[in-house]
């Protein structure tokens, strides 16, 4: 609560993604199979989604799972999915109750028809909420993304619909999975991995980027807290001079 008291509500991001990083190194620690890191993420998850709501961050996207998440061992993605899977049915209640709107970026026909199915019962369900937009990136990558993207603006420009002279970047962005979800101000990622492994490439041009040691099912409120309030230390320039930022 005290770090919660440091938060100018007047600098907040409209959108903070994160890159939830540390779960296998985390049960690796504690001398348990991988999945309990995953099961043990979930709570994170919860906790995160709590801060952002109660702070009224309008978007929190998460990397659930990626596309290249595909090639782990079998036993492993069928217990992500099986998570999956029981999250949504377990949280879908308390999405409705806190006024949270569930949306889902990635290519949906790799999902296995329960998962699929049950994710968008759940987008359904909590489609007329107003309060936090929540993103689940799952069976995503940005390079899968814009390839589609590029496929679709070649189909538009052959069939005459586009002109490709006077494609501009707002007309790019509307053949992404995130048509109409302003861009990350604020990427956070767990576990000291200093890198943003394929997730939301174009999206995060002028994203300020915030690196943590904290392991995903040890990072909670506080460690939200923290990474806000380093954010809005930052000074967000876009190309211009201090100066003219300054100026505003």
């Amino acid at each position: 609560m005290q770090l919660r008291k440091k938060i100018d509500i007047n600098k907040l991001p409209s959108h903070v993604a994160i890159i939830m990083d540390g779960n296998g190194r985390w049960a690796r620690q504690r001398g348990l199979d991988r999945i309990f890191g995953h099961q043990q993420g979930v709570n994170a998850v919860r906790e995160v989604i709590e801060a952002a709501a109660e702070l009224e961050i309008g978007f929190l996207t998460l990397y659930a799972f990626s596309n290249e998440n595909w090639g782990r061992p079998d036993e492993e993605v069928s217990a992500l999915m099986g998570i999956m899977i029981q999250s949504l049915s377990n949280e879908t209640e308390t999405l409705l109750k806190n006024n949270i709107r569930l949306k889902a970026i990635g290519d949906m026909d790799r999902l296995a028809d329960d998962v699929r199915e049950r994710l968008f019962e759940t987008i359904k369900l909590t489609s007329a909420s107003t309060g936090l937009n929540l993103i689940i990136a799952l069976s995503y990558s940005s390079r899968w993304e814009i390839t589609a993207a590029a496929r679709n603006i070649s189909s538009a420009a052959k069939n005459g619909t586009l002109n490709p002279e006077s494609i501009t970047e707002e007309d790019f962005e509307k053949y992404l999975n995130t048509k109409g979800i302003p861009d990350p101000e604020l990427l956070i990622r767990t576990s000291g991995e200093l890198r943003i492994s394929n997730f939301l490439l174009w999206q995060v041009a002028y994203a300020e980027f915030y690196f943590t040691e904290t392991l995903w099912p040890d990072f909670g409120k506080d460690d939200f807290y923290n990474a806000i309030i380093d954010f809005q230390k930052r000074e967000r320039r876009f190309g211009k001079t201090s100066e003219q930022v300054s100026e505003k």
